[in-house]
Order: C-alpha cells, then structure tokens, then sequence
C-alpha cells in the first residue's frame, strides 16, 4: 500500500507541476495532496505541522492567483479581455509548441494584447495593459511553479531518507 501512496503522490506532483502553467489545474493545492499522500504512508512518520504550513501556503497561493494577475492587469489599465487573452495564448503556447518554452512566455502576452486590442481602440493603452495582464500572469505562474518545485523537493527528500522503510524488498 505504501508504494501505491507513494507513486500517485508523485504523479500529484507532476500535475501539480503541469498545474502552474494550465489554468485549469490549481497546481500548488494537487501538489500538497502528493505530499499528503506521502505522509500517509507507514513507512514516514506524521509531521502534522509541515502538513498543515505547506496547506497553508498552497491555499494561499491558490488565492493569490486570481487577485495577482487582476492587480497587474488594473495596476497598467488593463481589462477582463486582456486577461482572457493571456489565457488563451497560454493555452495555444501548450496546444501548438512551435517556439517551445518561448512560445510560453510570447503567446500569452499576444493573447492578452489581442484582447486588448479588441477592447480598446488605442494601441498605446492596450499594448500597456496587455503588457500589465501579461506580468500579472507571469508572477503568478512563477509563484505557483515554485511552490510546486519545493513541495516536489520536499516529496522527494523525505522519500529518500525513509527509502530502505518505503522499500524494504530492495535493501
């Protein structure tokens, strides 16, 4: 059972990880349920505190995203259509990878002056509020991938210093 726990809370945290970039998946929260699981086990003993700091953080992250990317979006003029936009040059970034991990950071800032554009008839304020969607967009990005990145870090050296009880047959 513990190797079962142990395997579906590594793939929580790599869709945690994939979760940070697809808005459809609250990565920080999935990747605290992988260390749930880990800590579920027989072989790791409780640590109720870390548990309940790294769901603390997970939540709040969770929350964040949505207030982060609007503050950017207000802070430079932008609108709801910026952010829709950024959205959907997210998602053509992961459906069409032509420019790789370029396309991730070109699209969505496409997307949101797209957006822009079609809210706005001014180019200036639209690219500036395009340019506001897109940094809000990206600092939330970046502080849910961390976050998934250190729960993943904490997953795998916590499995590593209970490896001979996780996996007693391979001593």
């Amino acid at each position: 059972m513990d190797l079962v726990l142990l395997l579906l809370g590594f793939i929580l945290m790599l869709i945690g990880i994939l979760g940070s970039f697809l808005p459809v998946l609250p990565g920080p929260p999935i990747s605290w349920v992988g260390l749930l699981l880990l800590y579920l086990t027989k072989a790791i003993p409780d640590d109720w505190w870390l548990l309940g700091i790294t769901a603390g953080i997970a939540l709040v992250v969770f929350a964040l995203d949505y207030i982060i990317p609007a503050m950017g979006t207000k802070q430079f003029g932008g609108t709801r259509a910026g952010m829709i936009g950024t959205t959907i040059g997210l998602l053509v970034a992961l459906i069409f990878p032509i420019l790789g991990l370029l396309g991730i950071v070109i699209w969505p800032f496409l997307g949101a002056l797209v957006g822009e554009l079609l809210n706005k008839a001014d180019q200036k304020k639209a690219l500036k509020a395009a340019f506001g969607s897109f940094m809000g967009f990206l600092t939330g990005t970046f502080l849910k991938f961390l976050v998934a990145i250190v729960y993943l870090g904490l997953f795998l050296s916590k499995a590593w210093d209970y490896k001979s009880a996780l996996f007693p047959y391979f001593n």
